[in-house]
């Protein structure tokens, strides 16, 4: 390899050979005896492209820092095609790039898709008699215990593990369990006793924010009681909380369904019309992870200068403990299937994110200034984007901070950890998270912060803006919004977000929710609108200072206040309250600790006029004599087309009059390439 390395070298200081001399090429009809340089095999056979990453990456640890600075920075280029791992890609402090001029690069060939996968494609499908529409196939390594997947994806799509019922959930009958292991109390008929017999029959609960997935254990028929694998968590409680089951046999009964038999190694597959099982790809996956990065913490030697563009990252599993699991929130435990520590001045752009069952991207610790730009995150078991960890790290190269999350498009998210996050920030501060669309999922769209009350953190100093957030929730989980936030967070500035059609199961469901200690926050200049319960929602909190907004059309309430404090709450001013139902004011308006002035409201069901506005239970002039809003106007602020989600005003606007700033949401969302910075 090091002749290898001084050729190339010699190549490149000859005059009028160019960096691409420094460039290894992988393909998937390649072959990792030959020098991967060509881009394509010799007619003779005897060179060309690597048939894997990891043997490109050999190659340039072959190359000694002077050789690569003298190359300008390496390529490893793959060519378009699946390439099925055997075990995830460790990047170390070797990998790392010369500087951010001269990086080392993985990326796709121009106009070709390489997809890196961790799973392997299921052949040799056959028809089961008697049963139309089923197929089934015998898994090698599976009844050997060698292999076992809980996700398959066929012709490109999840398919669906044997669930009951098929739509819908069943319901735990009261108040929800808090007993060590879970003890589920089930109508008639929901649950079996031989479920228990076989081991892994699962429960999957919906508990307000959280969720929890555990193996039935025992049965008791008669008491309608069925005994679960683990304990709850303190905050796993809903009254009459939907459930449903997953992976027992006789819940094969739908199309688009599939059961994989420990004992057999048997995998059945219900097609759905039209679907030819000899015809189609089938994939399941074997690994849980697809690439690490891998600094050297104790030795302060992080990864750096890499970039990695163009790729799809496809097919992981997820693993459940013998006890099963109880989230607290956020599927906090979920890793990333792309995982860094000791990452710092690293790009990951225009990748693909599909089909996995994690959080896509995990920067955890001592992870600093990494770009995420330009990437889509779909069809994911949890989120798109973690950055931090719930610890806060002492030592400043263990830090996490600086990132830059922008221009990404996430959807179709928590399809396994329905509590996932789209962008999740824990003990992480001085981050971009701007020009993002995130949608369809059931749980937040972007959640900063990991601290519950006045305790100071690294989380400060984040940036959101120009997100466009929508189709949250889904009336799926509770006590959730499009951006949520904890804990004291001074410079954190969220603006400029296009957010609508919010909806949580029962509480919750806000467009802007700064929760429990959330403090020192500025949100300002969004456009939030069709919320279940408000727009705007402090738990409680302290001097956060929310202005120049417009929320629109809140189903329950507008703006909520939920705890008095004996400090401020909160400055809301210069905002556009627009609504056809429910109430203006929610919750707790009491001991006046806010200032509310300079709005204008503006109630447009038929028949209401400003003498009917209720403020907290009150009318405007005694809420007035409580020293509030004694500059707001009640008017139509006229809108362009309110019902269309058209915000802007008319230029005879009362609002403008009034000193309210125009909001421009035209560049909201992802941005060409040639416009991001």
């Amino acid at each position: 390899m090091k002749a290898i390395s001084l050729l190339l070298l010699a190549c490149f200081l000859m005059p009028g050979v160019n960096e691409a001399a420094l460039r290894f090429h992988v393909a998937p009809d390649g072959d990792d005896a030959w020098s991967g340089q060509p881009r394509e095999a010799s007619a003779d056979r005897r060179d060309g492209p690597f048939a894997s990453l990891e043997a490109a990456l050999q190659a340039v640890r072959a190359l000694s820092p002077e050789e690569r600075k003298a190359a300008g920075g390496v390529r490893i280029v793959l060519r378009g095609g699946v390439y099925e791992l055997e075990k995830p890609v460790v990047l170390g402090p070797e990998d790392s790039g010369v500087a951010a001029d001269q990086p080392m690069v993985i990326e796709n060939y121009p106009g070709e898709k390489p997809i890196l996968s961790g799973g392997r494609r299921i052949t040799g499908w056959e028809r089961v008699d008697g049963r139309p529409g089923a197929w089934r196939v015998a898994v090698p390594g599976v009844k050997e215990g060698r292999w076992y997947f809980r996700q398959l994806f066929v012709n490109g799509q999840r398919a669906q593990r044997a669930r009951t019922p098929n739509d819908g959930y069943f319901r735990i009958q009261g108040e929800s369990p808090q007993d060590k292991p879970v003890k589920l109390k089930f109508a008639p008929g929901d649950i079996r006793r031989e479920w228990a017999d076989r081991g892994d029959v699962e429960v999957i609960a919906l508990l307000a924010w959280a969720d929890i997935r555990m193996q039935i254990r025992s049965v008791d028929e008669a008491g309608q009681i069925a005994t679960l694998s683990g304990d709850p968590r303190p905050s796993n409680k809903e009254k009459n909380a939907r459930y449903f089951i997953e992976n027992t046999p006789d819940a094969l009964d739908a199309p688009g369904e599939w059961y994989l038999d420990r004992e057999s190694g048997v995998l059945t597959y219900w097609a759905l019309p039209g679907q030819d099982l000899t015809g189609i790809e089938v994939v399941a996956p074997r690994l849980e992870e697809l690439m690490r990065f891998q600094g050297d913490l104790s030795g302060e030697r992080p990864v750096a200068h890499v970039v990695l563009r163009g790729v799809t990252f496809s097919h992981t599993d997820w693993t459940l403990g013998e006890n099963g699991y109880a989230d607290t929130q956020a599927a906090i435990a979920t890793p990333g299937d792309i995982r860094a520590e000791g990452m710092e001045d690293c790009v990951i752009e225009d990748c693909v994110f599909s089909h996995l069952a994690g959080y896509a991207v995990e920067l955890g610790r001592g992870c600093r200034r990494v770009r995420i730009v330009g990437n889509e995150m779909v069809d994911l078991g949890a989120g798109g984007v973690r950055l931090g960890e719930p610890a806060i790290r002492e030592s400043a190269f263990e830090a996490n901070h600086g990132h830059v999350v922008s221009d990404n498009h996430m959807h179709a998210l928590g399809r396994v950890y329905p509590p996932a996050v789209g962008v999740f920030v824990l003990q992480s501060g001085g981050n971009r998270i701007t020009h993002n669309h995130i949608h369809d999922l059931f749980y937040t769209a972007i959640s900063v912060g990991w601290n519950w009350g006045y305790r100071e953190t690294p989380c400060r100093e984040n940036v959101v803006e120009f997100n466009h957030l929508h189709d949250i929730g889904q009336a799926r989980l509770s006590d959730m919004g499009a951006v949520y936030t904890l804990g004291i967070q001074k410079g954190t500035v969220i603006r400029n977000n296009l957010i609508h059609d919010v909806d949580a199961f029962t509480y919750g469901g806000w467009g802007l929710y700064p929760d429990e200690g959330s403090t020192d926050i500025l949100w300002e200049n969004n456009v939030v609108y069709r919320t279940k319960s408000a727009g705007f929602h402090q738990h409680y909190g302290r001097d956060n200072v929310v202005r120049n907004n417009i929320f629109a059309f809140g189903r329950e309430f507008q703006v909520m206040r939920t705890r008095a404090e004996a400090h401020r709450s909160f400055v809301f001013t210069n905002n556009i309250v627009y609504f056809n139902s429910g109430k203006l004011l929610g919750s707790n308006w009491s001991n006046d600790n806010y200032l509310i002035d300079g709005n204008l409201y503006f109630d447009a069901r038929p028949g209401a006029t400003p003498e009917s506005m209720v403020f907290a239970g009150v009318s405007l002039e005694q809420w007035r004599q409580r020293g509030h809003d004694l500059h707001s106007v009640v008017a139509d602020p006229l809108f362009e087309a309110p019902e269309k989600g058209d915000f802007r005003l008319r230029s005879i606007s009362p609002a403008l009059q009034m000193g309210f700033r125009p909001i421009d949401m035209s560049s909201v969302g992802p941005r060409p390439r040639a416009m991001r910075n």
